[in-house]
Order: C-alpha cells, then structure tokens, then sequence
C-alpha cells in the first residue's frame, strides 16, 4: 500500500495582497515551512513537496505527475487533483495561461500530461498498438454534465465490478496524438461554467474532470492493458463575504462548498476509522466523490496539488486547505495493473461465460422456435438463475446501495433535530428553574419584610 502523493503550492502575492501586512508562510527546505495563523500561532508542515512563490510549472509536473503519467501507461490508474480556495492558483497550475500556444515555462499540468502521455506512448517498443480515449464533464450545481455533447446535461454515473466507477453514455473521442487532444480540450474548456467574483475575475464555478482511457496491444502475446488517467480541477472554496456573491454566483458557491465538504467527509471516514472496524464511507453523499470513488479508496494512484495564497489577509483559508492536504496524506492506496487479457484466449470456447454459452443455444433455438417460445425459455432461465442480466443486477445493487444511503442521511438528520429539540428543552427547562427560583427568593424576602414591619409595628405600639 502506498500514501497519497501530497504537494502544497504558494501562488505570487497579487496586487492587492502586496498592500497587506505581509505573508503567513515561512520556507524551511522543498518539504517543510512554518504557517502562522491570524493569531499568531505558528505551525510547521511537512508535505511530499513544497513549491514556492518562483517555483516553475515543470517541477510541479516532474515531480507530481511524470511518475502517474507514467503509471497510467502501464495500465496503473491515476488521478491528480488541485484544491483550495478560490483565487489560489489551482486552474493556472491545472492548464496554465492557455491550452494552446503557451510559453514552455508557462504551461500547466494538462498540456504537460497530453504531451508526457503520447511521448511515452509513441517511444514504447512493446505496443504494437495503442487507443487513447478523451472524455470531459463537469460537475456543475450537482449535476454532471458533458462539456464535449451539451445535450447530456445529466450523466448518471454507475458502478461496475469490473471497471469501477463509469459515467454513462459520456461523450468519448478517441484522439491520435497531443495536437488533437489539447483541440478538443480547447474546445471542451470552452463550455466550462466560469463567472465573476471580487477575488477572481473568472472564477470556476463547477469542479472539471479530465478522463483518458489509454489502450495498448502488446507486442509479444497480443495483450491488451488498459489505465486510466484522470485530471481534476476542482472549484474553490468560498466565502461570501470576500468573493461578495450575491443571486446565482451564491448559489454556486454554496454548492460547491457542499461538494467540497462532502469530500472532507470522505477522506476523515478514510483516515480516521481503526483497521479492526469497517466505517460507512459516504461517496454518495455527492457527485464530485462518487466519481473520484475508486481514487480515494480503490485502485488508483493519487497526487493532490493543495494551491494556497501567501498573504496573510487569506490565513484563515490556506490554513484550511493545508489541513485538508495533511488528511489526505493517510489515505491509503493500493494501485495495481489492471486485468490483462488476452485476444487469443478470448477466442478460445474454454474462456466464454455461462451467459454467453446460454446465449449461444438461444440463437441456435431461434432457428426452429418463435419468439414467443424463446423468451418464454429465456425468462426461465434467468428465473431457474441459469442465466441473469448484469445490467439489471448491477442497477438492483446500485438502487440498494442508493436506498442505505439515503436511510443513513435520514436517520443522522433526524438525530441531528432530536439534539437541536433537547437543547431546546434543556434551556426551556432552564429558564423555568431560575423563574421559579428568583419567585422562591421573592416569596421569602417579601414574607421577611412583612415580619420585621409587624414586628416593628408591635414593638412601637407597646
């Protein structure tokens, strides 16, 4: 098992932040430096790797994602993230100035990776052959949508046991080499959800996801390896107070926020539950973390870029985005080659499935019987479990899994309303004691002066 690659990157002060009262960050060696809060309260960290204000792109893309790339092409999957605040510097470190036609030392991750990737491809003796496969979808206001056909404006995204997590019907175009990946990417990036705030002039408003699917046939024994490689640009965190939000632009930053706590959720669940217990990790609890299901937990190797502001106007906040990456740092990962097959032994009659044999005599009986007959036969099959449909297997698992879910978010809502009315009683039942008791001192004081005024009355009197 291997940890969580876990980078931090300090983006230049801006303008604005130059006319602040200095920075909340101070260098150490390439993997530790002092952070000092708001309060003044330093702490130290220590990260994979810390890159700098004068940091260049291409150390980031040597270090964090050369050796996923890499892996990705051996049939290992990878993701690579980059999170933080809003205005951070997480999509110039994702794509840099521009897709295309950027200067070399201004490139970002994504171009670098398109490059990386058919470089390896293309130079490798052992593929006979290769496919790469390019998808990209956003997650926008909880849904997912295809930034490469507009019209699919709701991906579902199902699960198979075989392949992971998958988004269903996306959009995937197989592309031949950089040029034409970083085109479409162009075009794709085009379609992106953006918008204005006070801290960046054009914000990301919906977390960007990356997909290539690379395909090789071997050389030697007609193998066939496939690896996934996934690049996220998530949007940041917000407050609406410093982005001033209003209408819509707020909506948006709620629901990010909600998807980026979702995905804190996901990583305490995964890093803080003892060997010996199996704890319920909430994936579901949102799109963003069902998608990166098998990066956080599964197999797949995973870098997170945590971007974060110097200044100390936005402590607060790159303290909050260094503690998320510390999590993820123990997140445990067991990445390995995905199933190898063979063309040859698929063809061999002793590799067919059950369903497919059955299958076989279907279309050999269909000769002779009427349709009717047929599927008469074909739902005993599957009734006697000789033959069973894996896609409505799989929607049963997924449907049963939504349904516990769902219990779980509604039990822990209802528990949470049942403390919130407790300690409404308990303050009610508060207030009556004291009422009662400031009665009880009243009774008495007033029943003490009543005695001493009578008895003053008598002792005058006599």
């Amino acid at each position: 098992m291997s940890n969580v690659t876990v980078c931090a990157r300090f983006r230049p002060l801006s303008s604005k932040e130059n006319r602040d009262d200095g920075v909340c960050v101070r260098a150490i060696d390439s993997e530790t430096f002092v952070f000092q809060d708001d309060k003044d309260d330093e702490f130290t960290f220590n990260l994979d790797r810390v890159f700098y204000q004068d940091s260049a792109q291409a150390s980031i893309y040597d270090f964090l994602a050369l050796p996923i790339v890499t892996d990705a092409v051996n049939a290992i999957n990878g993701t690579i993230i980059t999170y933080g605040q809003t205005g951070a510097g997480k999509t110039y470190s994702m794509e840099g100035p521009g897709i295309q036609d950027c200067d070399e030392h201004k490139k970002g991750l994504l171009p670098r990776v398109v490059d990386g990737m058919f470089d390896q491809i293309t130079s490798s003796k052992d593929f006979a052959s290769y496919t790469v496969k390019l998808s990209m979808v956003e997650i926008y206001m909880e849904k997912v949508r295809d930034l490469l056909d507009l019209s699919k404006g709701n991906i579902q995204i199902k699960e198979n046991k075989t392949q992971g997590i998958l988004l269903s019907g996306v959009t995937e175009v197989p592309v031949s080499d950089s040029t034409e990946a970083l085109q479409l990417l162009c075009t794709g990036l085009a379609n992106r959800a953006v918008g204005e705030t006070q801290m960046n002039m054009s914000s990301s408003r919906s977390h960007c996801a990356y997909l290539f699917t690379i395909q090789q046939d071997s050389v030697t024994d007609k193998r066939v390896k496939t690896g996934k490689l996934i690049l996220v640009d998530l949007a940041g965190s917000e407050k609406a107070d410093k982005t001033g939000a209003e209408g819509k632009v707020l909506d948006e930053a709620k629901t990010i926020n909600k998807s980026l706590s979702a995905l804190g959720n996901v990583i305490n669940a995964l890093t803080s539950g003892s060997s010996s217990k199996v704890n319920h990790i909430p994936y579901r609890d949102s799109k963003l973390t069902r998608i990166l299901q098998d990066a956080l937990g599964g197999n797949s190797r995973m870098a997170l870029l945590c971007c974060c502001s110097p200044s100390n106007s936005n402590a607060s906040e790159t303290l909050s985005t260094l503690r998320f990456g510390m999590r993820a740092k123990h997140i445990k990962a067991s990445p390995r080659a995905s199933e190898v097959k063979s063309a040859k032994t698929q063809e061999e009659p002793c590799s067919v499935t059950k369903d497919e044999k059955c299958g076989r005599v279907l279309d050999k009986m269909k000769e002779r019987m009427s349709k009717e007959d047929i599927k008469m036969l074909e739902e005993v099959f599957i009734q006697e479990g000789i033959i069973f449909s894996l896609d409505s297997m799989e929607e049963v698992e997924t449907g049963y899994k939504d349904i516990v879910s769902e219990t779980i978010k509604s039990l822990e809502q209802t528990l949470e309303e049942l403390q919130l009315k407790v300690k409404k009683l308990e303050a009610e039942n508060k207030s009556i004691k004291e009422q009662a008791l400031r009665k009880q001192e009243s009774a008495a004081v007033g029943k003490m002066s009543r005695f001493i005024s009578s008895w003053y009355a008598s002792f005058f009197t006599s």
